[in-house]
C-alpha cells in the first residue's frame, strides 16, 4: 500500500538525466488534466530488477502510454547507457540522484511505478519489476478504467 494512493504527487522538480537529453520531470508535468493515465516509474541502471521489467515499459511506450521516468540514485552515464542498451520507453525522465524524490513517493526500492489518472491522482502503486502478468492483469485494466 501507498499513502499516495487517492492524492496528488508530492510537489519536486527534477533536472534532466543529461543535457539536451529527454525533458526533465516535475510535479507540474503530473496536475492534471493529463492526455490518460500515465505511468510514473523509479528505476536505476544498477537494478537487476529494473532490466527484466524494462520489456514491460517498452511495450507501454510502443502502444502510445506516456511512460515518465525517475531515475534513482545513478550516474547520469550509466542511465544513458542504459537506455542506449534496453531502449528508452520514456516520454519525460527526471534524475533523482541524492534519492529525496523517491523518499518523498514513498519509495522503498526500484523499481516502483506508480499510475497517475487524467486528474494527477495517484490510483496504483507496484514495488517490484513489472512483469507481463502484473501488466496484463493490472496495468492494462488501469489504464482502460481511467482512460
Amino acid at each position: 500500500p501507498s499513502a499516495l494512493v487517492g492524492r496528488n504527487a508530492p510537489d519536486f522538480t527534477l533536472p534532466a538525466l543529461e543535457p539536451g537529453s529527454l525533458p526533465a520531470l516535475s510535479s507540474a508535468d503530473l496536475r492534471g488534466p493529463l492526455p490518460g493515465p500515465v505511468p510514473v516509474n523509479f528505476w536505476a541502471s544498477w537494478c537487476v530488477p529494473c532490466i527484466v521489467e524494462h520489456p514491460q515499459l517498452m511495450r507501454l511506450a510502443r502502444d502510445g502510454v506516456p511512460v515518465l521516468g525517475i531515475n534513482y540514485k545513478d550516474r547520469p552515464a550509466d542511465a544513458a547507457a542504459f537506455l542506449t542498451r534496453y531502449g528508452n520507453p520514456f516520454t519525460r525522465l527526471g534524475r533523482d540522484e541524492p534519492g529525496r524524490v523517491a523518499i518523498d513517493w514513498g519509495v522503498y526500492g526500484v523499481p516502483e511505478t506508480y499510475l497517475l489518472d487524467r486528474q494527477g491522482i495517484v490510483r496504483w502503486r507496484y514495488a517490484g519489476p513489472m512483469t507481463p502478468d502484473v501488466l496484463a492483469q493490472d496495468v492494462r485494466p488501469l489504464l482502460r478504467r481511467y482512460a
